[in-house]
This record gives structure tokens, C-alpha cells and sequence, in this order.
């Protein structure tokens, strides 16, 4: 059944739109060329698009010819405002940016285990004003926001979950009050970096592939087919839980002691460092099992027990990276987390080995092309695609 005229209109405004996010500023001729449509009816959506507040002459193009076709259309970047947020078990990280993703403010604080619930929640709102007015922005029209554990898909957010602070489960809805006009969303870290990496990182050219976290904590995003899948209790990639060889017990449904996060979990990392004589100073908030799987690399190629302690942290990853592999098949398996940033390409090139010999199903092994900037990258791009969804959303015309 053939669209009718204002739908038609409507999904060409979207189209364009969609564009120019993509490619920048463009002429009505590159519009022309890229979208399919004729002159009059790319002239026409650029005038509906300029008129909704949408669309603005950005400049000119280096064609040495006057007309409209040497004017360049661009997206107008100020329309919206959009924060993201990183929220970690002992600090926050925030940024600000414009309707196209151009980072315009960003700030970052430590909030420690002494402070109370309240303050916690006070201390990370503050920071996301603080960074909106340098940011020059009058209100926020999205936000996105990162944090460990698991996203209920009823309600969307985060479910009450031993051994994270308070805090982050009161953090959604503060910043609801504070900002009203908002639209707030929470995600998984570790789905986040996942779409991170996927759009801008170490899985570009890859449609299906899982993100293996290792962090303070163990998990998995699993994307297949393009699409992030999140399981019908939000609970996907919790691979923490999942039994394997080598612990004292079996994982309960309240604790994953026993499970993957007994032998590859920050502390389980740190014990198997101290086995083999790695020591480290941390940098900064990170983990202390990242800065000794760093020495270790760093060492490698000199210090035989570093190199040592690689292979046995290989080992353990390897096992829950097999069990991935072979339910998934997914093609590609990308090392994220502090101990995954840590590691690099040395941990993943001695995962992908293991793999080889353990699995038939051939998996490239990458280390993440993001660092420590997968979560907030991954928060700011799901608060952009949400606002862009409802501003470029076709309407009856």
C-alpha cells in the first residue's frame, strides 16, 4: 500500500536528517545524489526542515558557482543539549554535549564509600549541572546513564542489587526531579560499551559479536545481528554467575562466588598476580588488578613471571570466553573493562590462542579501541539516538 503524501514527506525529512548527522553539512545537490529524491522534492524538504527549526545554512561549499546547490545544510547542533553519565561504585563522570554529539562540557568526581545515600545522590546531580551551565545549556532535553548491574525491563531501571551503593539506584530519579524536562534513561555499562564499540570501536566491521567485561566485576553484552540483545529479565551477559572450573563451589542466585568472577573477577586477578610476584602501584581510581595486569605487560618481554602471570589470567578468561563462544558463535570477541583495557592486545592475542585450541569456531579476539571511555561514549550515543528519534520522528504535515 503505497505511503500517503505527508508520510512520504515525513520519512524523506527523516532520511535527510539522518544524513546529516552522519556525513555533516551537505548541499542539496549531495542531498540530491545520497537520498535518491529529485531536485524539487529535496528543495522542499530542506525548506520544511529550516522552517521546523531543524535545519540552518551552515556555509557554503567550495564550489565556485552561486545558487542554493553551493549552500551547505547542517543540523542545528544547539537544539537540543544531551548529558551522559558514567556512574562507577566510587565516583561519576559526566559530559555535555549538542544535538550532534559535539562534546561541550565535561567533569568527573570521586564519591567515596563514607558518603551517605543522600549526599551521593546530591554530590553527582551537582556535577551534572555544574558541566550543563559551561556547557551554555539552558536545560537538557536527554540523558543517558551507565551504571553496573541489572536494568528491569518493565520499569527501566536499575534493580536493587547486592553490593552496589544505594545511591545509583536513587540517582535516576533525582535527576528526573532536578531536570523535568528531560527525558532520562539508565543502561548496563557493559551493553553500553558494546554499542560503543560497535558504532566507533573495536567491532565496526562486525555485525554479531560479544563484549567481554573484566572489571571490579565480571560481564557480557551480547550483540547479534547488529541488535543488542538484553534477555527477557534484562539479565543477558551475566556471565559472573556462570559455573566453571577451578572454584571451591557453585554460584547461588544471590551471589556469584563460585562462579566466573571467582577466577576472573579484579580480586580473584590481584591473588593470581601475588601468585606469580607481579606487584603495581594503581593509577589513579582504577582497579588494582588493572595496574598489575598493565606492569605485567609492560614487563613481559623481560620478566619471565609477568609473562607467566599472563598466561594463567589468559587461561582463566579463556574458560568463560570458550562457554561464550560456543553457545554464540559470534566471530568475534572484544576485551573491554579496566583489566581488558589493561591487558591489550598481550591478553587478547593469548585468549585468542587458547580459543583456537579449545573451540572449532574461529574467533578474533580484539582488545577494546575505546578505554575508559566506552561507558560515557556508549551513554552519550544512546541519549543522542533517543533524542534525534523524537525530534526527526515523522509527523503528519
Amino acid at each position: 500500500m503505497p505511503a500517503s503524501p505527508s508520510t512520504a514527506r515525513a520519512i524523506n525529512d527523516r532520511l535527510a536528517l539522518r544524513l546529516l548527522q552522519q556525513e555533516g553539512p551537505l548541499t542539496a545537490g549531495q542531498l540530491k545524489k545520497l537520498t535518491g529524491l529529485s531536485r524539487p522534492t529535496v528543495a522542499d524538504l530542506v525548506e520544511r526542515l529550516a522552517a521546523s527549526g531543524l535545519v540552518e545554512v551552515a556555509g557554503e561549499s567550495g564550489e565556485q558557482r552561486r545558487g542554493p546547490n553551493a549552500k551547505l545544510y547542517g543540523i542545528v547542533a544547539d537544539r537540543a543539549h544531551l548529558a551522559a553519565l558514567d556512574v562507577r561504585t566510587g565516583g561519576v563522570a559526566v559530559l555535555v554535549s549538542d544535538l550532534v554529539g559535539r562534546v561541550l562540557a565535561e567533569a568527573s568526581a570521586p564519591i567515596g564509600d563514607e558518603a551517605g545515600t543522600g549526599p551521593a545522590v546530591e554530590q553527582a546531580v551537582s556535577l551534572v549541572e555544574r558541566a550543563a551551565k559551561e556547557a551554555g545549556a539552558d536545560r537538557l532535553h536527554t540523558v543517558g546513564i551507565g551504571a553496573p548491574g541489572l536494568i528491569d525491563p518493565a520499569s527501566g531501571e536499575l534493580r536493587d542489587s547486592t553490593g552496589l551503593p544505594e545511591w545509583h539506584r536513587r540517582l535516576m530519579a533525582a535527576l528526573q526531579e532536578r531536570f523535568p524536562e528531560a527525558r532520562v534513561g539508565v543502561e548496563n555499562e557493559t551493553n553500553l560499551a558494546a554499542l560503543a564499540e560497535q558504532r566507533d570501536g573495536a567491532a565496526r566491521d562486525r555485525e554479531t559479536f560479544v563484549l567481554l567485561w573484566l572489571g571490579l566485576g565480571i560481564g557480557a553484552a551480547v550483540v547479534l545481528d547488529g541488535t543488542l540483545r538484553r534477555g527477557v529479565s534484562g539479565g543477558a551477559g551475566e556471565i559472573g554467575f556462570m559455573p566453571v572450573p577451578g572454584t571451591a563451589g557453585l554460584p547461588s542466585a544471590t551471589d556469584c562466588e563460585g562462579g566466573f568472577h571467582s577466577v576472573a573477577g579484579a580480586a580473584a586477578v590481584s591473588a593470581l598476580a601475588a601468585e606469580h610476584g607481579v606487584t603495581a602501584v594503581p593509577e589513579g581510581p582504577e582497579p588494582h588488578a588493572a595496574a598489575l595486569v598493565r606492569e605485567a605487560v609492560r614487563r613481559s618481554a623481560t620478566a619471565p613471571e609477568a609473562a607467566r602471570f599472563l598466561d594463567a589470567l589468559a587461561d582463566r578468561v579463556a574458560l568463560g570466553a570458550a562457554a561464550l563462544v560456543s553457545v554464540l558463535d559470534p566471530g568475534c570477541l572484544v576485551l573491554a573493562g579496566e583489566i581488558g583495557r589493561a591487558g591489550a592486545d598481550a591478553l587478547a592475542e593469548r585468549v585468542q590462542h587458547r580459543l583456537t585450541r579449545m573451540s572449532p569456531l574461529a574467533t578474533e579476539v580484539r582488545a577494546t579501541a575505546l578505554g575508559g571511555g566506552a561507558v560515557l561514549r556508549g551513554a552519550l550515543l544512546t541519549a543522542r539516538d533517543r533524542a534525534q528519534d523524537e525530534l526527526f520522528a515523522p509527523r503528519d504535515r
